[in-house]
Protein backbone atom coordinates (compact mmCIF):
# COMPACT_ATOMS: atom_id res chain seq x y z
CA UNK A 1 0.00 0.00 0.00
CA UNK A 2 1.26 3.65 -0.72
CA UNK A 3 2.13 5.62 2.31
CA UNK A 4 0.05 8.64 0.89
CA UNK A 5 -1.86 9.99 -1.78
CA UNK A 6 1.25 12.37 -2.78
CA UNK A 7 3.23 9.55 -3.31
CA UNK A 8 0.85 7.44 -4.93
CA UNK A 9 0.43 10.82 -7.28
CA UNK A 10 4.01 10.91 -7.68
CA UNK A 11 4.52 7.30 -8.99
CA UNK A 12 1.93 8.10 -11.73
CA UNK A 13 3.55 10.91 -12.63
CA UNK A 14 7.07 8.98 -13.41
CA UNK A 15 4.86 6.27 -15.19
CA UNK A 16 3.29 8.81 -17.14
CA UNK A 17 6.45 10.53 -17.94
CA UNK A 18 8.09 6.93 -18.92
CA UNK A 19 4.85 6.53 -21.58
CA UNK A 20 5.77 10.35 -22.93
CA UNK A 21 9.65 8.90 -23.53
CA UNK A 22 8.49 5.58 -25.47
CA UNK A 23 6.03 7.36 -26.85
CA UNK A 24 8.30 9.96 -27.89
CA UNK A 25 10.61 6.65 -28.92
CA UNK A 26 8.33 6.34 -32.05
CA UNK A 27 9.54 8.99 -33.49
CA UNK A 28 13.25 8.25 -32.95
CA UNK A 29 12.62 4.88 -34.44
CA UNK A 30 11.22 6.74 -37.65
CA UNK A 31 14.18 9.11 -38.33
CA UNK A 32 16.51 6.62 -36.96
CA UNK A 33 14.99 4.20 -40.41
CA UNK A 34 16.22 7.02 -42.60
CA UNK A 35 19.55 6.05 -41.95
CA UNK A 36 20.45 2.53 -40.75
CA UNK A 37 18.88 -0.86 -40.95
CA UNK A 38 16.57 -2.48 -38.56
CA UNK A 39 19.18 -4.58 -36.91
CA UNK A 40 21.75 -2.14 -37.40
CA UNK A 41 19.45 0.33 -35.06
CA UNK A 42 18.47 -2.31 -32.74
CA UNK A 43 22.26 -3.39 -31.74
CA UNK A 44 23.47 0.03 -31.17
CA UNK A 45 20.48 0.95 -29.18
CA UNK A 46 20.92 -2.07 -27.32
CA UNK A 47 24.46 -1.94 -26.73
CA UNK A 48 23.82 1.63 -25.48
CA UNK A 49 20.68 0.31 -22.95
CA UNK A 50 23.25 -2.48 -21.28
CA UNK A 51 26.23 0.07 -20.88
CA UNK A 52 23.51 2.32 -19.19
CA UNK A 53 21.79 -0.15 -17.37
CA UNK A 54 25.13 -1.76 -15.63
CA UNK A 55 26.32 0.59 -13.23
CA UNK A 56 22.48 0.88 -11.74
CA UNK A 57 22.81 -2.41 -11.34
CA UNK A 58 26.35 -2.09 -9.77
CA UNK A 59 24.54 0.81 -7.66
CA UNK A 60 21.45 -1.34 -6.85
CA UNK A 61 23.35 -4.29 -5.40
CA UNK A 62 25.60 -1.98 -3.50
CA UNK A 63 22.72 -1.29 -1.14
CA UNK A 64 21.08 -4.24 -0.62
CA UNK A 65 25.03 -5.41 0.31
CA UNK A 66 24.88 -8.13 -2.48
CA UNK A 67 27.74 -9.03 -5.08
CA UNK A 68 27.34 -8.52 -8.92
CA UNK A 69 29.33 -11.80 -9.47
CA UNK A 70 26.87 -14.08 -7.07
CA UNK A 71 23.45 -12.49 -8.45
CA UNK A 72 24.59 -11.76 -12.66
CA UNK A 73 25.21 -14.87 -13.76
CA UNK A 74 22.67 -17.67 -11.77
CA UNK A 75 21.18 -20.24 -14.14
CA UNK A 76 17.52 -19.32 -14.32
CA UNK A 77 18.34 -15.40 -14.66
CA UNK A 78 20.89 -16.20 -17.64
CA UNK A 79 17.72 -18.96 -19.15
CA UNK A 80 15.22 -16.06 -18.50
CA UNK A 81 17.37 -13.19 -20.32
CA UNK A 82 18.35 -15.54 -23.41
CA UNK A 83 14.36 -16.27 -23.68
CA UNK A 84 13.23 -12.67 -23.44
CA UNK A 85 15.82 -11.55 -25.68
CA UNK A 86 15.24 -13.24 -28.34
CA UNK A 87 11.96 -12.56 -28.03
CA UNK A 88 12.28 -8.89 -27.36
CA UNK A 89 14.40 -9.09 -31.02
CA UNK A 90 11.61 -10.75 -32.79
CA UNK A 91 9.06 -7.76 -31.96
CA UNK A 92 12.07 -5.05 -32.23
CA UNK A 93 13.24 -6.02 -35.53
CA UNK A 94 9.48 -6.28 -36.73
CA UNK A 95 8.56 -2.81 -35.66
CA UNK A 96 11.98 -0.85 -36.61
CA UNK A 97 11.26 -2.29 -40.58
CA UNK A 98 7.56 -1.84 -40.43
CA UNK A 99 7.76 1.91 -38.70
CA UNK A 100 9.40 3.00 -42.27
CA UNK A 101 6.61 2.32 -43.95
CA UNK A 102 3.98 3.55 -41.79
CA UNK A 103 3.45 7.35 -39.83
CA UNK A 104 4.21 7.42 -36.14
CA UNK A 105 0.75 7.65 -34.95
CA UNK A 106 -0.28 4.50 -36.38
CA UNK A 107 2.87 2.68 -35.38
CA UNK A 108 2.48 3.34 -31.79
CA UNK A 109 -1.21 2.32 -31.40
CA UNK A 110 -1.42 -0.90 -33.10
CA UNK A 111 1.57 -1.62 -31.17
CA UNK A 112 -0.14 -1.04 -28.49
CA UNK A 113 -2.92 -3.38 -28.87
CA UNK A 114 -0.70 -6.11 -27.57
CA UNK A 115 -2.80 -4.81 -24.02
CA UNK A 116 -5.46 -6.97 -25.53
CA UNK A 117 -3.97 -9.45 -27.18
CA UNK A 118 -1.85 -10.43 -23.96
CA UNK A 119 -4.94 -11.68 -22.33
CA UNK A 120 -5.86 -13.83 -25.40
CA UNK A 121 -2.58 -15.55 -25.43
CA UNK A 122 -2.79 -16.44 -22.04
CA UNK A 123 -5.73 -18.63 -22.89
CA UNK A 124 -2.76 -21.13 -24.55
CA UNK A 125 -1.60 -20.99 -20.83
CA UNK A 126 -4.24 -21.91 -19.15
CA UNK A 127 -6.32 -18.38 -17.72
CA UNK A 128 -9.49 -17.36 -19.11
CA UNK A 129 -10.01 -13.47 -20.39
CA UNK A 130 -13.35 -12.09 -18.87
CA UNK A 131 -15.92 -10.10 -20.44
CA UNK A 132 -14.39 -6.96 -20.96
CA UNK A 133 -11.38 -8.35 -23.02
CA UNK A 134 -13.51 -9.60 -25.61
CA UNK A 135 -15.32 -6.48 -25.84
CA UNK A 136 -11.72 -4.66 -25.91
CA UNK A 137 -10.82 -6.99 -28.87
CA UNK A 138 -14.15 -5.78 -30.91
CA UNK A 139 -13.82 -2.28 -29.97
CA UNK A 140 -9.78 -2.37 -31.09
CA UNK A 141 -10.67 -3.93 -34.81
CA UNK A 142 -13.19 -1.24 -35.04
CA UNK A 143 -10.61 0.86 -34.74
CA UNK A 144 -8.19 -1.27 -36.08
CA UNK A 145 -10.56 -0.73 -39.39
CA UNK A 146 -10.53 2.92 -39.37
CA UNK A 147 -7.05 3.68 -38.83
CA UNK A 148 -5.84 1.31 -41.16
CA UNK A 149 -8.16 0.75 -44.32
CA UNK A 150 -9.51 3.46 -46.47
CA UNK A 151 -13.37 4.03 -46.41
CA UNK A 152 -15.21 1.11 -48.77
CA UNK A 153 -11.94 -0.95 -49.00
CA UNK A 154 -11.25 -3.95 -47.66
CA UNK A 155 -8.62 -5.59 -45.36
CA UNK A 156 -6.49 -6.64 -48.26
CA UNK A 157 -5.51 -2.87 -48.92
CA UNK A 158 -4.18 -2.67 -45.30
CA UNK A 159 -0.25 -1.03 -45.73
CA UNK A 160 2.56 -3.45 -45.48
CA UNK A 161 3.86 -0.91 -42.00
CA UNK A 162 0.51 -1.70 -40.36
CA UNK A 163 0.31 -5.42 -41.08
CA UNK A 164 3.98 -5.60 -39.82
CA UNK A 165 2.93 -3.30 -36.82
CA UNK A 166 0.09 -5.44 -36.10
CA UNK A 167 2.76 -9.04 -35.76
CA UNK A 168 4.97 -7.01 -33.76
CA UNK A 169 2.14 -6.52 -31.08
CA UNK A 170 1.97 -9.76 -31.48
CA UNK A 171 5.47 -10.83 -30.89
CA UNK A 172 5.34 -7.82 -27.97
CA UNK A 173 3.15 -10.21 -26.33
CA UNK A 174 4.53 -13.11 -26.41
CA UNK A 175 7.49 -10.88 -24.64
CA UNK A 176 5.72 -10.10 -22.31
CA UNK A 177 4.14 -13.14 -20.87
CA UNK A 178 8.30 -14.20 -21.12
CA UNK A 179 8.62 -11.46 -18.47
CA UNK A 180 6.00 -12.16 -16.47
CA UNK A 181 6.78 -15.72 -16.09
CA UNK A 182 10.86 -15.13 -15.41
CA UNK A 183 10.15 -11.58 -13.25
CA UNK A 184 8.34 -13.72 -10.37
CA UNK A 185 11.88 -15.86 -9.65
CA UNK A 186 14.50 -13.04 -10.75
CA UNK A 187 15.37 -9.59 -10.41
CA UNK A 188 13.76 -6.92 -12.85
CA UNK A 189 16.53 -4.96 -13.36
CA UNK A 190 18.85 -7.66 -14.53
CA UNK A 191 16.68 -9.60 -16.08
CA UNK A 192 16.15 -6.83 -18.07
CA UNK A 193 20.08 -6.27 -18.92
CA UNK A 194 20.67 -10.07 -19.73
CA UNK A 195 17.10 -9.62 -22.16
CA UNK A 196 18.83 -6.08 -24.04
CA UNK A 197 22.58 -7.46 -23.79
CA UNK A 198 20.79 -10.89 -25.67
CA UNK A 199 18.84 -9.09 -28.43
CA UNK A 200 21.84 -6.45 -28.58
CA UNK A 201 23.86 -9.69 -29.49
CA UNK A 202 21.74 -11.14 -31.88
CA UNK A 203 21.19 -7.97 -33.84
CA UNK A 204 25.27 -7.76 -34.61
CA UNK A 205 25.33 -10.71 -36.35
CA UNK A 206 22.89 -8.96 -39.60
CA UNK A 207 24.12 -5.72 -38.44
CA UNK A 208 27.61 -7.18 -39.80
CA UNK A 209 26.81 -9.92 -42.52
CA UNK A 210 23.50 -7.40 -44.23
CA UNK A 211 23.64 -4.29 -42.95
CA UNK A 212 27.44 -3.10 -43.47
CA UNK A 213 26.11 0.82 -42.03
CA UNK A 214 29.04 3.75 -42.82
CA UNK A 215 30.68 5.85 -40.44
CA UNK A 216 27.84 8.71 -42.07
CA UNK A 217 24.96 6.47 -41.66
CA UNK A 218 25.81 5.81 -37.93
CA UNK A 219 26.13 9.58 -37.70
CA UNK A 220 23.10 10.59 -39.04
CA UNK A 221 21.29 8.41 -37.19
CA UNK A 222 23.38 8.60 -33.98
CA UNK A 223 21.01 11.38 -32.21
CA UNK A 224 17.94 8.43 -32.64
CA UNK A 225 19.53 5.64 -31.13
CA UNK A 226 20.84 7.51 -28.39
CA UNK A 227 17.94 8.54 -27.61
CA UNK A 228 16.25 5.00 -28.24
CA UNK A 229 19.02 3.63 -26.03
CA UNK A 230 19.31 5.81 -23.03
CA UNK A 231 15.79 7.78 -22.78
CA UNK A 232 13.41 4.82 -23.96
CA UNK A 233 15.70 2.03 -22.78
CA UNK A 234 17.41 3.20 -20.00
CA UNK A 235 15.82 5.90 -18.18
CA UNK A 236 11.90 5.08 -18.99
CA UNK A 237 12.54 1.40 -17.90
CA UNK A 238 14.03 2.80 -14.34
CA UNK A 239 10.96 4.97 -14.29
CA UNK A 240 8.49 2.52 -14.79
CA UNK A 241 10.49 -0.02 -11.85
CA UNK A 242 10.09 3.22 -9.84
CA UNK A 243 6.56 4.26 -10.57
CA UNK A 244 5.41 0.80 -10.04
CA UNK A 245 6.24 0.01 -6.71
CA UNK A 246 3.39 -0.03 -4.23
CA UNK A 247 1.22 1.33 -6.82
CA UNK A 248 -2.05 0.16 -8.24
CA UNK A 249 -1.67 -2.09 -10.95
CA UNK A 250 -4.75 -0.78 -12.61
CA UNK A 251 -3.51 3.17 -12.41
CA UNK A 252 0.26 2.01 -13.79
CA UNK A 253 -1.67 0.13 -17.11
CA UNK A 254 -3.82 3.25 -17.34
CA UNK A 255 -0.83 5.76 -17.01
CA UNK A 256 1.14 3.07 -19.32
CA UNK A 257 -1.20 3.39 -21.90
CA UNK A 258 -0.77 6.79 -22.58
CA UNK A 259 2.60 5.77 -24.56
CA UNK A 260 0.26 5.43 -28.09
CA UNK A 261 -1.06 8.85 -27.51
CA UNK A 262 2.10 10.23 -26.80
CA UNK A 263 2.93 8.53 -29.79
CA UNK A 264 0.59 10.09 -32.03
CA UNK A 265 1.48 13.72 -30.33
CA UNK A 266 5.66 13.34 -30.96
CA UNK A 267 4.34 12.49 -35.10
CA UNK A 268 2.82 15.69 -35.38
CA UNK A 269 4.95 17.57 -33.29
CA UNK A 270 8.30 16.36 -34.57
CA UNK A 271 7.64 14.74 -38.06
CA UNK A 272 4.72 17.61 -38.71
CA UNK A 273 2.69 13.67 -39.43
CA UNK A 274 -1.28 14.57 -39.65
CA UNK A 275 -4.12 12.36 -39.08
CA UNK A 276 -7.73 12.73 -41.01
CA UNK A 277 -10.84 12.31 -39.17
CA UNK A 278 -11.39 8.89 -40.13
CA UNK A 279 -7.72 7.82 -38.52
CA UNK A 280 -8.44 9.79 -35.63
CA UNK A 281 -11.68 7.87 -34.95
CA UNK A 282 -9.72 4.57 -35.26
CA UNK A 283 -7.20 5.53 -32.54
CA UNK A 284 -9.88 6.91 -30.42
CA UNK A 285 -11.11 3.53 -30.30
CA UNK A 286 -7.95 1.80 -29.78
CA UNK A 287 -7.35 3.50 -26.99
CA UNK A 288 -10.56 2.83 -25.62
CA UNK A 289 -9.72 -0.67 -26.30
CA UNK A 290 -6.66 -0.74 -24.82
CA UNK A 291 -8.20 1.64 -21.33
CA UNK A 292 -11.46 -1.32 -21.06
CA UNK A 293 -8.75 -4.18 -21.61
CA UNK A 294 -6.86 -2.75 -18.40
CA UNK A 295 -9.53 -1.58 -15.87
CA UNK A 296 -9.99 -4.40 -12.94
CA UNK A 297 -13.45 -6.29 -13.49
CA UNK A 298 -15.25 -4.34 -10.37
CA UNK A 299 -14.31 -0.88 -12.20
CA UNK A 300 -15.68 -2.39 -15.50
CA UNK A 301 -18.95 -3.80 -14.43
CA UNK A 302 -19.51 -0.12 -12.30
CA UNK A 303 -18.84 1.93 -15.59
CA UNK A 304 -21.58 -1.04 -17.73
CA UNK A 305 -23.67 0.16 -14.74
CA UNK A 306 -23.44 3.37 -14.92
CA UNK A 307 -24.23 3.59 -18.78
CA UNK A 308 -27.27 1.44 -18.41
CA UNK A 309 -28.78 3.52 -15.51
CA UNK A 310 -28.18 6.57 -17.78
CA UNK A 311 -29.98 4.99 -20.89
CA UNK A 312 -33.00 3.87 -17.80
CA UNK A 313 -32.93 7.96 -17.22
CA UNK A 314 -33.51 9.27 -20.57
Amino acid sequence: MMKNKNTAVTHTLLLILAAMIWGFAFVSQSVGAEYVGASTFIALRNWIAVVFLLPVIVFIDRTRMSTLKSTMFAPRLLRGGVICGVALFAASVVQQIGIAYTTTARASFITALYMVIVPVFSIFLGSRPSGKIWIGILIGLVGLWLLCIKAGEGFGTIGTGDLLMLLSAALFAIQILSVNYFVRYQDGVKLAFWEMFIEALIATVPMLLFDKPTLSQIQGALPAILYAGIMSSGVAYTLQIVGQKDLDPSIASLAMCLESVFGAIGGWLFLSQRLTPREIAGCSLMFLAIVISELPESAFIKFIRCIKTKDIIQ
